[in-house]
């Protein structure tokens, strides 16, 4: 026999879809400030939801940026407090004639739902409201244990509102632990739980050469030019076997547990199927001597992800261009420092600058890594919930990317964060198409119901 929580959870699931769908069409793309009206709708419609399942206290927080989204009930006494967290706003939708259906006219296919958030994240932040719902109206208006909800409108442009909010409110937000749903299952059917992140150092480097742009005939071959420049620095970065050249950038990093590296080794992994299907180059690369999932998840990197500058056009314009910049970040693993080394990437580029260019560079985001002990209490409540729910043993795994908040959590709120998402590798994060499985979204409400069951025990 199921619970009454999970049972309501079941019998309301078109419903609950249907819900989701309508906060899907609200286009809250928090980098666009033309979006600026959807998110503040965005918020409202959470905070909406919030009152209607009963939570107290529910209140659209203003910040410097986008509204958080705040509500507790905190009277089940004796019991845990639980940190709920979510992000509303999403990445941009381009390139636009790449989806098959509008990425904000949510869409049906395969049990997939499709459309821009649907798991990043607002199909998994949904999750925790569904869940919060289920356990309130078959449990008389009473909770198992108590709870915080805490939403932001900006992890997608930094996230330095809640940033600024946790540190400032550790008493508001005094929880024992923060549920996060915002990462993804390692294969479907396999319940998984992400107990590692990597950290973020994300810089723009300017170079400058001339005072205006100049004719390349006239003066080529007398004046610097920024973009060969940085083709040298960036060339200097990184060698050809993927080892970073930067002094000193090694010195810190933390080699997985011999366990850890061998249950990584047990799971599902096709190395065939990532290439051709998930990343689609001719070969991998990366440091060698080192797994797929040690590369990716333990392991730090620095890439490039864009140069803008001089002329783009269509066409040919001969220009010397004044200045030009590049877009670098790293991950890092446990044990580096983001202020480290952003200083050790400054000074290096500082070193190999080329003559007659002037450098600048600035950080524009950073996040500390993160390993979780897998250990404690509410991991383990969270492990057994899913093989529950799911009916097979639940896997730890770690993830390449960073939640920034999940740091502050721990720094300022000295609380561990469970890091139970519901997504699958192939949903298409930040990209066309985005999904998310739709059975998951109902398994992920079930999962969190008896998660928050369990602990109540």
């Amino acid at each position: 026999m199921f619970s009454p929580a999970v049972e309501y959870a079941r019998q309301n699931q078109p419903r609950f879809l249907a819900e989701l769908k309508d906060l899907l069409r609200i286009p809250s793309v928090s980098t666009l400030p033309q979006h600026k009206s959807d998110i503040e709708r965005a918020a409202d419609f959470l905070a909406s939801q919030m009152r209607t399942i009963g939570l107290e206290h529910v209140e659209v927080i203003k910040t410097a940026g986008h509204p958080l989204v705040y509500a507790d009930w905190l009277h089940a006494a004796g019991k845990p407090t639980a940190l709920c967290y979510g992000h509303y706003d999403v990445q941009p939708p381009d390139p636009l004639n790449e989806w098959t259906t509008p990425p904000f006219e949510p869409t049906e296919r395969n049990q997939n739902l499709y459309a821009r958030g649907a798991v990043d994240d607002k199909g998994q932040m949904f999750m925790h409201l569904k869940a919060l719902e289920s356990l309130m109206k078959s449990g008389a208006g009473k909770l198992p244990i108590n709870v915080r909800v805490l939403l932001e409108g900006e992890e997608e442009v930094g996230g330095e509102a809640i940033a600024k909010y946790v540190k400032e409110n550790p008493q508001k937000l005094k929880a024992d632990f923060a549920l996060v749903s915002d990462t993804e299952m390692y294969a479907p059917d396999l319940p998984t739980l992400c107990v590692g992140l990597r950290g973020l150092v994300y810089t723009e480097v300017e170079a400058r050469g001339a005072k205006v742009d100049l004719h390349s005939g006239m003066y080529g071959g007398a004046a610097p030019n920024p973009f060969v420049a940085l083709a040298q620095i960036i060339a200097k970065l990184k060698d050809e076997n993927g080892r970073i050249l930067i002094p000193g950038f090694y010195d810190r990093v933390a080699t997985p547990s011999a366990d850890e590296l061998r249950s990584w080794k047990s799971l599902p992994f096709d190395e065939k199927d990532y290439l051709e299907h998930e990343v689609g180059s001719s070969e991998l690369t990366g440091e060698a001597g080192y797994s797929v999932a040690e590369r990716t998840w333990a392991r730090p990197t620095m890439d490039v992800h864009g140069m803008p500058g001089g002329f783009v056009g269509a066409g040919a314009k001969t220009v010397i261009p004044a200045k030009a910049s590049a877009k670098i970040s790293m991950r890092l693993v446990p044990n580096q420092n983001p202020e480290e080394i952003f200083k050790r990437f400054s000074d290096y580029v500082k070193s190999i600058t080329p003559r007659g260019i002037q450098i600048s560079i600035r950080q524009l985001s950073g996040a500390d890594p993160m390993l979780i002990r897998t250990d404690n209490h509410y991991v383990q409540a969270a492990k057994d919930a899913m093989k529950e729910v799911f009916g097979k043993d639940t896997v730890f795994i770690r993830s390449g990317g960073s939640i920034p908040v999940v740091a502050d959590f721990e720094k300022n709120l000295g609380i561990p964060s469970v890091m139970m998402g519901f997504g699958l590798p192939d949903d298409n994060l930040h990209a066309p198409n985005e999904k998310f499985h739709i059975p998951n979204f109902y398994r992920g409400i079930e999962s969190i119901i008896r998660f928050f069951q369990l602990l109540s025990h």
